[in-house]
This record gives structure tokens, C-alpha cells and sequence, in this order.
């Protein structure tokens, strides 16, 4: 059986890199990861790529310390296939300030770099992915395991959807949608040649995690979320964001277009109680700490920082867990087809993007009136609906995911999968 291609756009941070190494950690026959596609978000643009690059650099010596010590080498995906890791804007479609998110520590990584710079990649890997760059006189190492671009990332997403058969390749979108908003914009009937996108990011019917009701994703570039969300919309006029006048902005999209997008949502809702508690955590990585694995070492380092500052957080009566939001995005390419995995009631819903509220930019809005629709036979509009929130014709359609196989389940598989 032909594996799942994906492509992962991310920005990581902590849970960004367990999630990358979740899917890296899969069978040949489970997934390849066709391309990594870096975003700014949790931290600088620079930051998010240094991260990435020494994900592979610490694979490398993992590879080598397992080869070394005769344990079975795992990470069969890592092995198998050579991933694109390709960079995009280093800010949002309309704003010029990135909003950093703190949680995750300076660098992403809670100092992990500097901390452990033998595990870190020498500053020559920026000339990778930048011409000018002064670049390393040997090859290194870890380049055996993914082809570095210097091509913008959405130019790099568009070319393997052109490449591939329609309909084959997903996109786990982990950050700021701005990658998958410049792709679409720039050839909307080649990107929807993707078979689905899976996207971490809002809260739907709960609190926000960066303001009262947006969650950081969203919130960091609204209106590339929202310019996606339209692809959903039988009409994707009907829910684009409003044009600004000071601003420059893409185009919209045309009048007509030869399919919609598949999206499907893992909001904060289902995302936040999938949790990896520090006490299983140290339980499952301590043995392999004790003799020295490079990658446990370098996970340790930020989960560490991670469950510190969660703790600052919750207090000293509650045990520090780190919420799995994006690993959950990968299990869910890995174990779809699991009837455990079920959407919201009434999905595909409408869900909305807010771009320019004062207090709400980033909410994701739905209508919770509970109105009669049109029977779709007879009539497709409701008088005076002027939004469209009834339409039949209007309005996006997301497929919103609430349950899956397991919250409790997620973390002994993840730790599993990664160290065995």
C-alpha cells in the first residue's frame, strides 16, 4: 500500500518538532514527508529554520549512537524518504510585526542550541537555503536526510502539488497559515489539487490561548486564515476578509473554481486535554538519558523548559502537561481511518475567521442560533440573511474534528514511536 504524502508547514517550537519527529518515526508504508515548509510564528523565521535544520543534525547523531549501542535504528520514514525543507515570509500577509510567542522560549527551543552546541548545526547551514552565504567547505552530515531550497516555500508547494496526482498529497499546516495562503493565492486550481488540510489552529467553543478567544495560529496571521477558510465556501467571495485601503493585499480569488478546498480543523477544543504529563514523560525518556541517546538529551532540554513554564502557569498542585496540538494533527494522517476520529455534529460547519475586530481578530465564529436552513430542494437562501450564515450557497464548509481514538491513548504512542 502506497504511503500518505504529506507536507508539514510549521513553526517550531516544542510540539512543532514532536510532531515533525512523529512523522519522521513513521513506516515507509504509514507516510512520506514529501516536504517541511518553515513559517515564522512561536519565534523568528530564522529561529523556526535553525530548529529544523538541528532536528536532522540531532537525527544524524541519534542514527549513529543506536547504530553504536545495537538498538534498532526506528525512524524508518527518516530513512527511507529525503524531505524538501524549503522557507517562507518572515511575517504575516498584512502585518509587518511579529507577534512572538513566548512559551516556547527564546530561540523556540528553551536554549537547547546553546545548551547543547555539539548537537547543534554550525552557523554555515544558513547558506542552505540563502545565496551570498558563506557555506561549509564539506558536505554535512545530516544533508542525507533532506534537500534544502532555495526557493520560496509557497513556489516549493505549488511545484509537488503540480507534480503529483491530484488528490494525493495533504498539508498538516502546524503555524501561520501565510505559506498556504500565498500558494493559493498565487494558483488557486493548482493548490486545490491538495487532498486535504489538516489544520491546528482556533477555538471554536472554547477559550483562546493568546486572547480570550483566539488561539496564537490563527491570531498571528487572521487574514491568511481566513483566505483559506474561503476555499471551503461554495462562494469563497462570501467570507474573504475586507480589503484595507492602506495596505497592500493578494487579489481575490476567481469567480469560479473547479473544486473546494478539504479542511479539516483540530481547534484547541480537541487539541488541549491530549496532554504529555511530566511524569510519564520522564518515566518513558529517564533510561535512555541514563546512557546517553542525542536525542533524548535534546528533547529533554526543551521539554524541560516547557513543563517549567507550565508550571509557572497551573501552580504546584497540578502536574505539569504539555498539550499535544500539532503531534495530534500527524496521528491523525497516521490513524484516520479510525472511526474514533468523528467530526463536530452538523459538520461541514461555517466557520468564520475574524480579521478585524478590535478585541476579536483571530476568533473563529460560528452560529450558535440554532436557525432552520433552507431545504437545499426548494430554497437555498433565507430573506434578510444578508451574511449568508443560513445560505446553502454561502459560507465556509469545515469539517471540525472533536473526538479521536483516544485523549489518554496519544501519549504513550508518541512516546513510543520516538524512543521505543
Amino acid at each position: 500500500m502506497a504511503p500518505k504524502k504529506i507536507i508539514i508547514d510549521t513553526d517550531p517550537g516544542a510540539d512543532d518538532v514532536l510532531a515533525m519527529l512523529l512523522a519522521l518515526a513513521s513506516s515507509p508504508e504509514e507516510l512520506e514527508v514529501a516536504m517541511i515548509s518553515v513559517t515564522y510564528g512561536n519565534v523568528t523565521l530564522d529561529s523556526c529554520l535553525r530548529n529544523v535544520v538541528g532536528m536532522f543534525n540531532v537525527l544524524d547523531h541519534e542514527m549513529e549512537w543506536r547504530k553504536s549501542h545495537g538498538k534498532p535504528l526506528g525512524f524508518e520514514a527518516l530513512r527511507t524518504y529525503k524531505p524538501l525543507v524549503a522557507v517562507g515570509p518572515d511575517h504575516a500577509l498584512e502585518d509587518e510585526m511579529l507577534m512572538a510567542d513566548n512559551f516556547h522560549g527564546a530561540d523556540g527551543l528553551h536554549g537547547v542550541h546553546e545548551k547543547h552546541p555539539h548537537l547543534s548545526p554550525a552557523d554555515t547551514w544558513k547558506a542552505l537555503f540563502k545565496e551570498g552565504l558563506p557555506g561549509a567547505s564539506e558536505e554535512p552530515a545530516y544533508l542525507k536526510y533532506f534537500t534544502p531550497s532555495k526557493t520560496p516555500s509557497h513556489k516549493e508547494i505549488l511545484r509537488i502539488l503540480k507534480e503529483e496526482p491530484a488528490d494525493t498529497v495533504s498539508i498538516c499546516a502546524l503555524g501561520p497559515l501565510t505559506n498556504l495562503a500565498l500558494a493559493a493565492s498565487e494558483d488557486p486550481e493548482t493548490f486545490l489539487r491538495v487532498k486535504e488540510v489538516a489544520v491546528m489552529g482556533g477555538a471554536v467553543e472554547c477559550e483562546g490561548n493568546v486572547t480570550p478567544v483566539a488561539e496564537f495560529n490563527t491570531y498571528a496571521d487572521a487574514v491568511a486564515a481566513a483566505r483559506v477558510f474561503a476555499l471551503t465556501s461554495p462562494s469563497p467571495a462570501s467570507t474573504m476578509p475586507p480589503i484595507p485601503k492602506d495596505k497592500a493585499t493578494l487579489p481575490p480569488y476567481p469567480e469560479k473554481l473547479s473544486k473546494r478546498l478539504t479542511l479539516s480543523l483540530f481547534s484547541l477544543d480537541i487539541t488541549t486535554p491530549h496532554l504529555l504529563n511530566l511524569g510519564f514523560f520522564l518515566e518513558k525518556i529517564e533510561p535512555h538519558l541514563a546512557k546517553d541517546s542525542p536525542l533524548s538529551t535534546w528533547v529533554n532540554t526543551f521539554m524541560s523548559g516547557i513543563f517549567r513554564q507550565i508550571g509557572s502557569m497551573v501552580g504546584t498542585e497540578v502536574e505539569p502537561g504539555l498539550s499535544l496540538h500539532d503531534p495530534l494533527t500527524v496521528w491523525y494522517m497516521l490513524t484516520g481511518a479510525d472511526p474514533a476520529w468523528k467530526l463536530a455534529k452538523g459538520a461541514p460547519e461555517d466557520i468564520r475567521i475574524e480579521t478585524s475586530g478590535q478585541w476579536t481578530h483571530g476568533m473563529h465564529v460560528s452560529d450558535r442560533r440554532g436557525r432552520t436552513r433552507p431545504d437545499g430542494v426548494n430554497t437555498f437562501e433565507v430573506p434578510g440573511d444578508e451574511d449568508g450564515w443560513l445560505s446553502l450557497r454561502r459560507g465556509n464548509r469545515i469539517n471540525r474534528y472533536v473526538s479521536s481514538p483516544g485523549e489518554m491513548a496519544f501519549a504513550p504512542f508518541l512516546m513510543e514511536r520516538l524512543f521505543g
